[in-house]
C-alpha cells in the first residue's frame, strides 16, 4: 500500500547554526492509510520532538528542522508555507498531545473549543458546529454529552479530557492522526478505553495513526509496525510481531525485558531486567554507538564506530552485534 506520509532523513537541531545541538538525526519512516506505526523509547529519546516536527510546531527559533523531508501525498511539508501548514493542521493532520488537561483552554468550555476547531476548517454556522461537536463527543463515548458540552476542563477527569482531545482531533476527519502518549497518567481501564476509541476512529475513517509511546504493551496491541528510538535515532524498525517476539537490538530487548508479566507471582517480578544508566542528553553523545555505554553486548568497535540502520531479515537494525543474530556489516 502506498504511504500517505513519508519521512526521509529528518534531522532536528537546537542552538545556533554555528554550534548546533542534534536532537533528532536522519530519522526515516512511512505510514500508509488506515495503518498504525508506533514510535517507542524512553523519555528524552526524540519521540515527541519527531512528532511535533510533522506538524511544524517546534519551539522555533531555538529548535528547527535542519534536514530531510516530510512528504504528505508527495508534498514536502518542510518547505511548505506557514499558510499551507495552517490549512493542514487540525484538518488533514491532527495531534493528540501528552497532557490533555494542560492542552485544553481552562477559560473556555469544551464545547466552545471543539466548535472553534470545526469552524476553523468548515464553513458552517455556530449552531451547526455545536451539533457536530455534540456528535463528536458522543462518538468518543463522552457521558451526557448534551449537558457536559458546557463544562469547563477543570470539571472533567483526565480520561474525560482525553476523550475531548480525541473528539477535537477527529473534528476534521484527518488523514493522519499523531497520538503523543495518549494514555499517560490514565489508569489501566481508561487506557484501554482510549486505545479502543482510537482504533474505532481509524476503522471508521481510514485515518493513519502515528502512536508515540513508552508503553510497549499499547504499541504491541495497536500497531502493525514499530520504530524504536534511542538518543534521537531509530535503532530498530519493522513489523511489531517480529520485533516484539524476537528483538534484534539490545536496547529493544532491554525495553521488552522491563515489561511486567501478567502473572502476579513475585518471582516473575524479580525476573524483570534493567537497562543501566540513562539516555544521554543532547550534545553529550559518546563516540560510536550511543547505546554502547549501557549495552551488555558492546565491544571495542561499538565505542569507535556508529552503526548504520541496516537490513536484518525483514527489519532494519542499527547494531554491529544484534541479539542472537549474525553480525550486521
Amino acid at each position: 500500500m502506498r504511504p500517505i506520509l513519508e519521512i526521509r532523513d529528518l534531522s532536528i537541531h537546537a542552538g545556533s547554526e554555528a554550534h548546533p545541538i542534534p536532537l533528532v538525526e536522519q530519522v526515516s519512516f512511512s505510514v500508509a492509510e488506515g495503518s498504525t506505526l508506533a514510535i517507542v523509547g524512553e523519555s528524552g529519546c526524540g519521540k515527541s520532538m519527531t512528532a511535533m516536527s510533522l506538524m511544524r510546531i517546534l519551539p522555533e527559533p531555538g529548535v528547527r528542522i535542519s534536514g530531510g523531508e516530510i512528504r504528505f501525498n508527495g508534498e514536502d511539508l518542510v518547505t511548505a508555507s506557514e499558510r499551507r501548514m495552517q490549512e493542514l493542521r487540525g484538518n488533514i493532520i491532527s495531534m493528540i498531545f501528552q497532557d490533555p488537561i494542560a492542552s485544553l483552554n481552562p477559560i473556555q468550555t469544551i464545547g466552545d473549543q471543539i466548535i472553534e476547531v470545526i469552524r476553523t476548517h468548515q464553513d458552517i454556522s455556530k449552531r451547526e458546529a455545536r451539533a457536530r461537536a455534540t456528535e463528536l463527543l458522543r462518538s468518543v463515548r463522552f457521558p451526557d454529552a448534551e449537558r457536559r458540552i458546557n463544562y469547563y476542563p477543570h470539571r472533567l477527569s483526565g480520561g474525560m479530557c482525553q476523550r475531548v482531545m480525541i473528539a477535537m482531533a477527529m473534528a476534521g476527519a484527518p488523514k493522519i492522526l499523531i497520538a503523543d502518549e495518549p494514555t499517560t497518567a490514565l489508569d489501566t481501564t481508561v487506557q484501554a478505553q482510549v486505545m479502543a476509541l482510537l482504533r474505532k476512529a481509524q476503522t471508521e475513517t481510514g485515518t493513519a495513526i502515528i502512536l508515540i509511546t513508552h508503553n510497549l504493551a499499547a504499541a504491541a496491541e495497536a500497531a502493525e509496525h514499530v520504530a524504536v528510538m534511542y538518543a534521537g535515532r531509530i535503532i530498530e524498525h519493522g513489523p511489531v510481531r517480529d520485533i516484539f517476539l524476537s528483538p534484534a537490538h539490545p536496547y529493544t530487548e532491554g525495553l521488552l525485558g522491563a515489561i511486567p508479566d501478567k502473572a502476579e507471582d513475585s518471582e516473575e517480578i524479580e525476573r524483570l531486567t534493567e537497562i543501566p544508566g540513562n539516555v544521554p542528553r543532547p550534545g553529550t553523545l559518546p563516540d560510536g554507538c550511543a547505546f554502547a555505554p549501557r549495552c551488555k553486548n558492546a565491544q571495542d568497535r561499538c565505542r569507535q564506530e556508529r552503526p548504520n540502520l541496516s537490513p536484518d531479515g525483514n527489519r532494519l537494525v542499527a547494531c554491529f552485534f544484534p541479539c542472537n543474530r549474525s553480525i550486521v556489516q
